[in-house]
């Protein structure tokens, strides 16, 4: 959980490298309390943001994603955050620069709705939707800590 007071805080989530192409979702309201992450598509379609915290921290992270366009015919695949399966149209290589001669790729939803994905899996099937949630959470740190090299910002002991 995280809570942003500003759109200055919000752009400020992202690495400063992503910050000059960031286009805000429209109707956002400020103060915005995020439970689990926040997720948007820009105008276009061909960039999606991921905001979301390291497990255990409330420091928000920030991703900007390009979709890979799907070539070809139309296969199935799966997401690797949520283990959601969809055709290519749903489910898509999502890339993101590491450096200025570095990207790297993870299949994911191309929309980045795994939240209610999970949430109506949990829901069919009797189950608390938490501990999938954290699963989620978990798997966007690993990327983002092995694929990007972002460290978790230790808490403040209160």
């Amino acid at each position: 959980m995280f809570r942003f007071e500003s759109d200055r805080e919000l752009i400020e989530s992202f690495r400063s490298r992503d910050r000059r192409v960031i286009e805000m979702p429209e109707g956002i309201t400020f103060p915005l309390f995020v439970r689990d992450y926040l997720a948007w598509t820009e105008t276009s379609g061909a960039r999606v943001y991921l905001i979301f915290s390291a497990p255990g921290s409330r420091k928000p992270i920030g991703i900007i994603f390009r979709r890979e366009p799907p070539g070809g015919e139309p296969t199935y695949r799966m997401c690797e955050w949520c283990h959601s399966y969809g055709t290519s149209a749903e489910v898509g290589m999502m890339t993101t620069d590491v450096d200025n001669k570095r990207r790297v790729g993870v299949t994911l939803c191309n929309d980045l709705h795994c939240k209610q994905k999970l949430e109506d899996a949990a829901d069919r099937s009797g189950r608390h939707p938490l501990p999938f949630l954290e699963q989620l959470n978990a798997r966007m740190f690993r990327f983002a800590q092995e694929a990007l090299g972002i460290e978790p910002v230790a808490q403040p002991v209160a």
